[in-house]
């Protein structure tokens, strides 16, 4: 099992990793949770998988067990920012409730959104706790490369029951609300304990 971090001037040298990413994501989100979300080619995206943004993936060959994508709060492609911040703005039409957080969405260089967090479905139970220490590990690794000292993500409710067992420091930075199939919430995860 290893971790790779993708970024649109590195995916050339991880052959179909980027795609195989993508088509883990949309069997993750579309398939599996039934969201209604763009695909091609077997794959999911959307406006915020831009070059920008960088993308991690743990996986054993080809073969992706979980990931998520990094986009910094100083993004800006056309009428995008990131995901937390257009909702807050209601770029996202209302998808996402417009207070989602308790106060303003941050654009600062040292915090990054943490978004599509997913642990493939065909992960064997036995590996998946593995799979998210090491997506904690890249998340750290990626923060020290990338200059960010604290992440945003808009999560499942239930965080505060494997954000600790996984050694994140992180706090609610928004109300609980319902979002199409559960519960959700902001949360700020604190990495500058980390970044040593």
């Amino acid at each position: 099992m290893q971790t790779t971090t993708l970024s649109f001037s590195n995916l050339h040298n991880h052959g179909e990793l980027f795609a195989n990413l993508f088509r883990a994501r949309r069997q993750s989100f579309i398939v599996q949770k039934n969201w209604d979300l763009p695909e091609a080619e077997g794959m999911e995206f959307d406006q915020y998988d831009t070059p920008q943004s960088r993308w991690i993936a743990v996986h054993d060959g080809g073969d992706v067990l979980g990931g998520f994508r990094l986009t910094p709060t100083t993004a800006r492609c056309g009428v995008y920012t990131y995901m937390i911040r257009d909702a807050q703005s209601g770029v996202l039409g209302g998808s996402i409730p417009r207070d989602l957080l308790y106060g303003d969405a941050p654009v600062d260089p040292q915090v990054w959104e943490c978004t599509r967090v997913f642990v493939n479905h065909a992960t064997p139970m036995s590996l998946r706790r593995k799979v998210h220490f090491k997506m904690v590990e890249a998340m750290t690794a990626s923060a020290r490369e990338l200059g960010a000292s604290r992440l945003i993500a808009l999560t499942d409710a239930k965080w505060p029951r494997w954000y600790g067992r996984c050694g994140l420091d992180a706090e609610a930075i928004g109300r609980v609300m319902w979002i199409g199939d559960g519960d959700f919430q902001c949360v700020a995860i604190n990495l500058s304990a980390k970044l040593h």
